[in-house]
């Protein structure tokens, strides 16, 4: 489901780095990087959703950064950590919808919203190359931008 969920948000990003390097040698594509542990649900998801148009390191294990390697999953177990915690103090969502929408809110807060100590105060977002053009309120302006989209789509 995470995965699918970032298909159909980032799917076009990640195929427009793809047709900049499909023309390479497989040893000189620079693709969009994915990085798991060894969970081989995620490499099943993975390939059945990215499989050409990205890169899976698989089998990370959270501890490695301490050795120097680049790419861990240490991120996303922390993420996995904050909502585990959340939910512990919430008790339960109260329906399928409450844990939805609490989660999509979850991931507008940490991707676009929130600055990152280890990002140097920019979001993951901003440090992808992607710009909302929020300016200083970025919450609020997310909700205009998004209500004014609905707006549109409605009619």
């Amino acid at each position: 489901m995470f995965l699918s969920q970032i298909k159909k948000t980032c799917y076009q990003q990640i195929l427009e780095v793809y047709k900049k390097e499909k023309h390479k040698k497989p040893k000189k594509k620079k693709l969009i990087i994915f990085v798991s542990d060894g969970f081989e649900n995620y490499k099943n998801a993975f390939n059945k959703l990215f499989c050409y148009a990205a890169k899976l390191v698989f089998g990370i294990s959270i501890k490695l950064q301490k050795h120097g390697i680049k790419h861990n999953n240490n991120p996303i177990e922390r993420y996995n950590s904050d909502i585990d915690d959340r939910m512990k103090t919430m008790r339960h969502f109260g329906s399928f919808n409450g844990a939805k929408y609490f989660l999509n809110l979850r991931h507008i807060l940490h991707n676009f919203i929130n600055p990152h100590m280890g990002l140097k105060g920019r979001t993951p977002a901003e440090e992808a190359g992607v710009d909302l053009k929020l300016g200083r309120t970025k919450f609020l302006n997310m909700i205009k931008k998004y209500a004014k989209k609905r707006h549109h789509s409605l009619r």
